[in-house]
């Protein structure tokens, strides 16, 4: 029953159908008579309201065809308890985003939180920055929970990671600099998925409005891209473009990118790619719809259609379709400040 309450407690709507309670309980109840007993135990709990204006069932025991759900009744000693540990915890450990989650999250993450509120109560907030297997260590005693054990993540939902100084364990950023550019108050920095478009446009590079271009190496820039500040500490407002392939891939992978930076569409190479003759293939990526709804922003109403019939007929446009001159002349001819 714990668990039934606690799926209820997490059910995204404050109303449930008959059928949505009966695929929600399924695989813990069989019949129908201890889904009945169920379910009326939780009208008599009052966490289910029958919804009068659908009526209840002709089987014996009657059932409602639709209920609310009381989620105060269901999350209250749960929230009692949060309420307790935010009065204990240091006072820099935020729990708020719990409140929304199954019990069972929380469960799971007390015993590592406890580890570091002990660690801040006794050392406070570290003042120099270590790699993350060494902070990992001292938090709570395992060098990889950082990196592979959800420490990361977890951190973050408490709202102290960039408290702790942790140097990011990831594969350098790899980019050259336009010393001409390094003492702007603004800075434009290009990320290029391929090495190919990368050494391309790396002769122009002195050439252009740019401090930076950044050879993304695929899915590592995700990553790497942590490091930027730290390989780059340059005091400036840092801005950066991005062009990849026109596939699910890349726009995934710029889709990623920007939840850890960021980070604007290169338009001119991309609408310069859509001037050629698409490619067959890549047919096995698969869709990220969130990725490909906020990439089809950048693009006007007829560019959008373009894109997305490009897609559903198996066809992309790979970095490369533009040549090396094409690619020196758009990055040095183009407008980047409007």
């Amino acid at each position: 029953m714990e668990q039934i309450k606690r799926l209820l407690a997490t059910f995204p709507k404050k109303t449930i159908s008959l059928g949505e309670l009966e695929e929600l309980i399924k695989p813990r109840i069989h019949t129908y008579d201890e889904f009945s007993k169920t379910i009326l135990q939780l009208e008599d709990e009052r966490i289910l309201e029958m919804v009068k204006s659908k009526g209840r069932t002709t089987r014996t025991p009657s059932l409602a065809f639709h209920y609310r759900i009381d989620k105060s009744l269901l999350m209250g000693d749960f929230h009692k308890e949060l309420l307790h540990y935010r009065n204990m915890l240091h006072p820099s450990i935020k729990i708020d985003w719990y409140y929304r989650k199954d019990p069972s999250v929380w469960k799971n993450d007390l015993p590592m939180i406890m580890k570091i509120d002990n660690y801040l109560k006794r050392h406070s907030f570290p003042t120099k920055p270590v790699p993350a297997p060494e902070r990992s260590v001292e938090l709570v005693g395992d060098e990889k929970w950082i990196t592979d054990g959800g420490g990361k993540e977890l951190l973050e939902r408490i709202g102290i990671f960039n408290s702790l100084h942790i140097i990011p364990v990831s594969e350098p950023l790899m980019f050259a600099v336009n010393p001409t550019k390094v003492n702007e108050t603004t800075q434009l920095h290009l990320i290029v998925e391929n090495k190919t478009t990368y050494q391309g446009l790396l002769p122009v590079l002195k050439e252009t409005s740019f401090s930076t271009l950044i050879y993304g190496s695929g899915k590592k820039v995700i990553s790497s891209i942590e490091q930027f500040s730290m390989q780059y500490p340059v005091d400036a407002h840092h801005y950066f473009y991005y062009f990849g392939d026109i596939d699910r891939e890349g726009i995934s992978i710029w889709h990623s990118l920007t939840t850890k930076t960021p980070v604007m569409l290169a338009l001119p190479f991309y609408r310069a790619c859509l001037q050629k003759d698409a490619v067959a293939g890549k047919e096995y990526q698969k869709e990220q719809a969130e990725a490909l709804k906020a990439f089809l922003r950048f693009f006007t109403t007829e560019e959008q259609s373009r894109l997305k019939s490009l897609f559903a007929n198996g066809m992309y446009y790979p970095q490369e379709i533009l040549k090396t001159h094409e690619l020196q002349q758009i990055w040095r001819e183009s407008n980047w400040t409007t």
